[in-house]
């Protein structure tokens, strides 16, 4: 085949986004709160909507964020599906009472070098672990991969969610996954490909983020809230 699978596998390519900046958290952890993003910026989802497929279906988390994502990109051009299903399990973690704390605050102090708010198998009070989200978003992935086999399928989903699907795709270690950065609006490529013997992924590409190539939009990684200093916003 031309994407360099053996005669006879059938590769389902996932085409993981990842919502747009949110300006409104006050600086504060959000998680599974229900708030809307920035999506003003229409060069970046110009750019992302260059190196989607046209004919994929469409998949967004259940939180407001991701649907004005996908929006954005199809307001920049991008053909507008018959159709985008709402997958629950593609929901960012519930970090619980964590919701709504001084994320700067909160971030100096977990330990050094830590990659996310918490071990994997520390669920934040009231809410999940890592390994919850993991597990429900690798669920609902093994399952559409067997529904819509040898198609594209666009994911409009949070930095936890693609995460954890990276973590799959790397032979199911979601402690590496985490190891990522997943900008906001990076589209992130996982291929998989089965076959009577075989179950494999592999990782065409992470973060990759379309716009950067024009300097004056290299600045959608930043986390948003007023623990960022202007200068890294200009």
């Amino acid at each position: 085949m031309s994407n360099g699978s053996k005669p006879g596998a059938v590769v389902t390519r996932w085409w993981w986004v990842r919502h747009a900046p949110v300006r409104c958290d006050g600086g504060n952890i959000y998680g599974q709160s229900d708030i809307a993003c920035d999506t003003s910026d229409r060069y970046v989802f110009e750019a992302v909507a260059k190196i989607l497929p046209p004919a994929a279906v469409w998949f967004a988390s259940s939180l407001q964020r991701t649907h004005q994502t996908a929006d954005a990109i199809w307001e920049a051009g991008f053909p507008r599906p018959a159709a985008m299903m709402k997958e629950a399990a593609f929901a960012e973690q519930n970090l619980g009472k964590w919701q709504g704390m001084n994320r700067a605050a909160f971030l100096a102090s977990r330990p050094a070098g830590s990659h996310w708010f918490a071990d994997i198998g520390e669920p934040a009070p009231g809410g999940e672990s890592f390994m919850d989200l993991y597990n429900r978003v690798c669920g609902a992935i093994d399952r559409i991969t067997i529904e819509h086999a040898g198609h594209d399928v666009i994911a409009v989903g949070h930095g936890g969610t693609i995460k954890a699907a990276v973590g799959l795709a790397l032979g199911g270690q979601p402690e590496k996954g985490l190891a990522f950065d997943i900008d906001n609006c990076s589209v992130t490529r996982l291929d998989h490909i089965a076959s009577e013997s075989v179950s494999v992924w592999r990782l065409p590409m992470v973060n990759q983020q379309p716009w950067i190539a024009d300097a004056a939009h290299g600045a959608m990684h930043q986390p948003a809230g007023p623990e960022v200093a202007t200068s890294k916003l200009a």
